[in-house]
């Protein structure tokens, strides 16, 4: 048996009797905190304050409770997205010495006010529970926590000490028999260590410097630069008795709106035709995936749509869009970007254009949305002939398709998720997490997150 053992109880302890008042005492120390990689932000160096409450006097035999209290987290919340109320949740360790030895696991609810960007990180209280098995002084100092944030998903924030910490409280332990009020207590001792365990599971997303969680809607014309091949016309068709047309690979340079400044990334993508009638069932390609996922991404979670661009003889946009990702996708895994569908009906008679448009990634409550340059490569020219409700013919309007999908002379298309659609780049955003459109870059926005952050 050990000289002193220590077991963390959480929730339901009973309330403890001590021998004396507790006492509080703060305690500061340097400390590093590393964000998740899927966020793509650095370490963060800075202080943490805790207060740490404990009875000053105790039997043998007593079950303790105490309290970290955090005064001042190491990190704030950056300037991404503000963090929603009861999203964050802590976990740390207490390193127990003097008459005892080990750690004494920590753990707080879920429970915090709203935390906007640019503002200090509000952790809930956080308690542990201390049996004491020998007579002698027991030294408590506060050392490694966790932060966990629930929204949009589960990350952490690992903060650990960088210099050696001061004792926060210290328990004078004499002989006798120790009691608990309200409740028994239970725990084990191993050999001369003090172990335990915290009950339940973290989840959520936490970031050392903040996370990301839902934001508001950005919009915006982002030219991103110039694609080699111009306005060149792709694969040609759509006369005679012909009724399947394959488009052109073309390479776009995209630019995308981010919380974390614009980024910029180049995808191949083709769009195929099949005649139907006087329609055409589009269905738009990307080569390969070309990365792998940086976190576990659910099932049902990604959905990616495009905003085909009209030229030649007709104007406007088709509206395109491919399933949700039906498995999930573990970490390291290659992420698969599925084909986009939908129906192009002809506004207009003549030789019409189909070129890359406005890309769209949905994803757990985001929008991610990023535009091609205005000279942007043709895939596919079409021999078309005008259909009653068809596309915009020869205006600059840009008139609804069939599909769905408007343009507005030339701007940003209509992304959807208006309550939560913050622009960001492709790729998971940490933390923000946004899950797809990285695998379609040949040089991700993800590896630009994960690499220059």
């Amino acid at each position: 048996m050990s000289a002193a053992g220590v077991a963390l109880m959480l929730g339901g302890a009973g309330i403890l009797l001590a021998a004396s008042p507790a006492q509080a005492a703060d305690v500061s120390y340097r400390t590093e905190c590393i964000p998740p990689p899927i966020s793509g932000l650095p370490p963060v160096q800075g202080t943490t304050e805790v207060q740490l409450t404990a009875p000053a006097e105790a039997k043998v035999g007593d079950t303790v409770e105490v309290v970290w209290k955090t005064v001042a987290a190491a990190s704030s919340n950056p300037d991404v997205l503000d963090l929603e109320k009861d999203t964050v949740k802590p976990t740390g360790t207490i390193k127990v010495g003097g008459a005892a030895s080990g750690d004494l696991p920590m753990e707080g609810p879920r429970q915090n006010p709203p935390i906007p960007k640019n503002s200090p990180m509000v952790l809930p209280d956080m308690k542990g529970m201390l049996k004491l098995e020998k007579a002698g002084e027991i030294t408590l100092t506060p050392d490694a926590y966790n932060i966990n944030v629930s929204k949009p998903i589960s990350t952490d924030t690992k903060c650990s000490p960088k210099e050696t910490v001061q004792p926060g409280a210290t328990i004078k332990v004499t002989d006798g028999g120790g009691t608990t009020a309200g409740g028994t207590t239970t725990g084990t001792t191993v050999g001369g260590t003090i172990s335990g365990t915290t009950s339940g599971t973290t989840s959520g997303t936490t970031t050392a410097g903040g996370t990301t969680a839902d934001g508001g809607t950005t919009a915006g014309t982002t030219a991103g630069g110039t694609d080699s091949g111009g306005t060149t016309a792709g694969s040609s068709g759509g006369g005679g008795g012909q009724t399947d047309f394959e488009g052109k690979e073309v390479s776009v340079a995209y630019a995308c709106k981010t919380p974390i400044g614009d980024k910029n990334a180049t995808s191949p993508v083709k769009i195929d035709a099949k005649k139907d009638g006087g329609s055409f069932d589009l269905t738009v390609k990307f080569s390969k995936s070309v990365m792998d996922s940086p976190a576990d991404i659910p099932a049902d979670s990604v959905k990616p749509s495009m905003e085909v661009k009209l030229g030649g003889a007709d104007k406007g946009t088709v509206h395109v869009e491919g399933p949700t990702n039906k498995e999930p996708i573990k970490s390291g895994d290659p992420i698969e970007i599925p084909d986009l569908t939908g129906t192009y009906k002809p506004g207009a008679s003549g030789k019409s254009t189909l070129s890359p448009g406005v890309l769209t990634v949905m994803a757990l409550g985001t929008t991610t949305t990023c535009t091609p340059p205005a000279d942007v490569a043709v895939s596919l020219e079409l021999d078309t002939s005008s259909q009653p409700g068809g596309a915009a013919g020869g205006s600059d309007a840009g008139g609804a398709t069939s599909g769905g999908g408007t343009d507005s002379g030339g701007g940003l298309a209509a992304t959807g998720a208006e309550d939560n659609g913050t622009l960001r780049a492709l790729g998971l955003v940490a933390g923000t997490a946004i899950l797809l459109g990285g695998a379609v870059f040949t040089f991700t926005p993800w590896r630009r997150l994960r690499g220059n952050r």
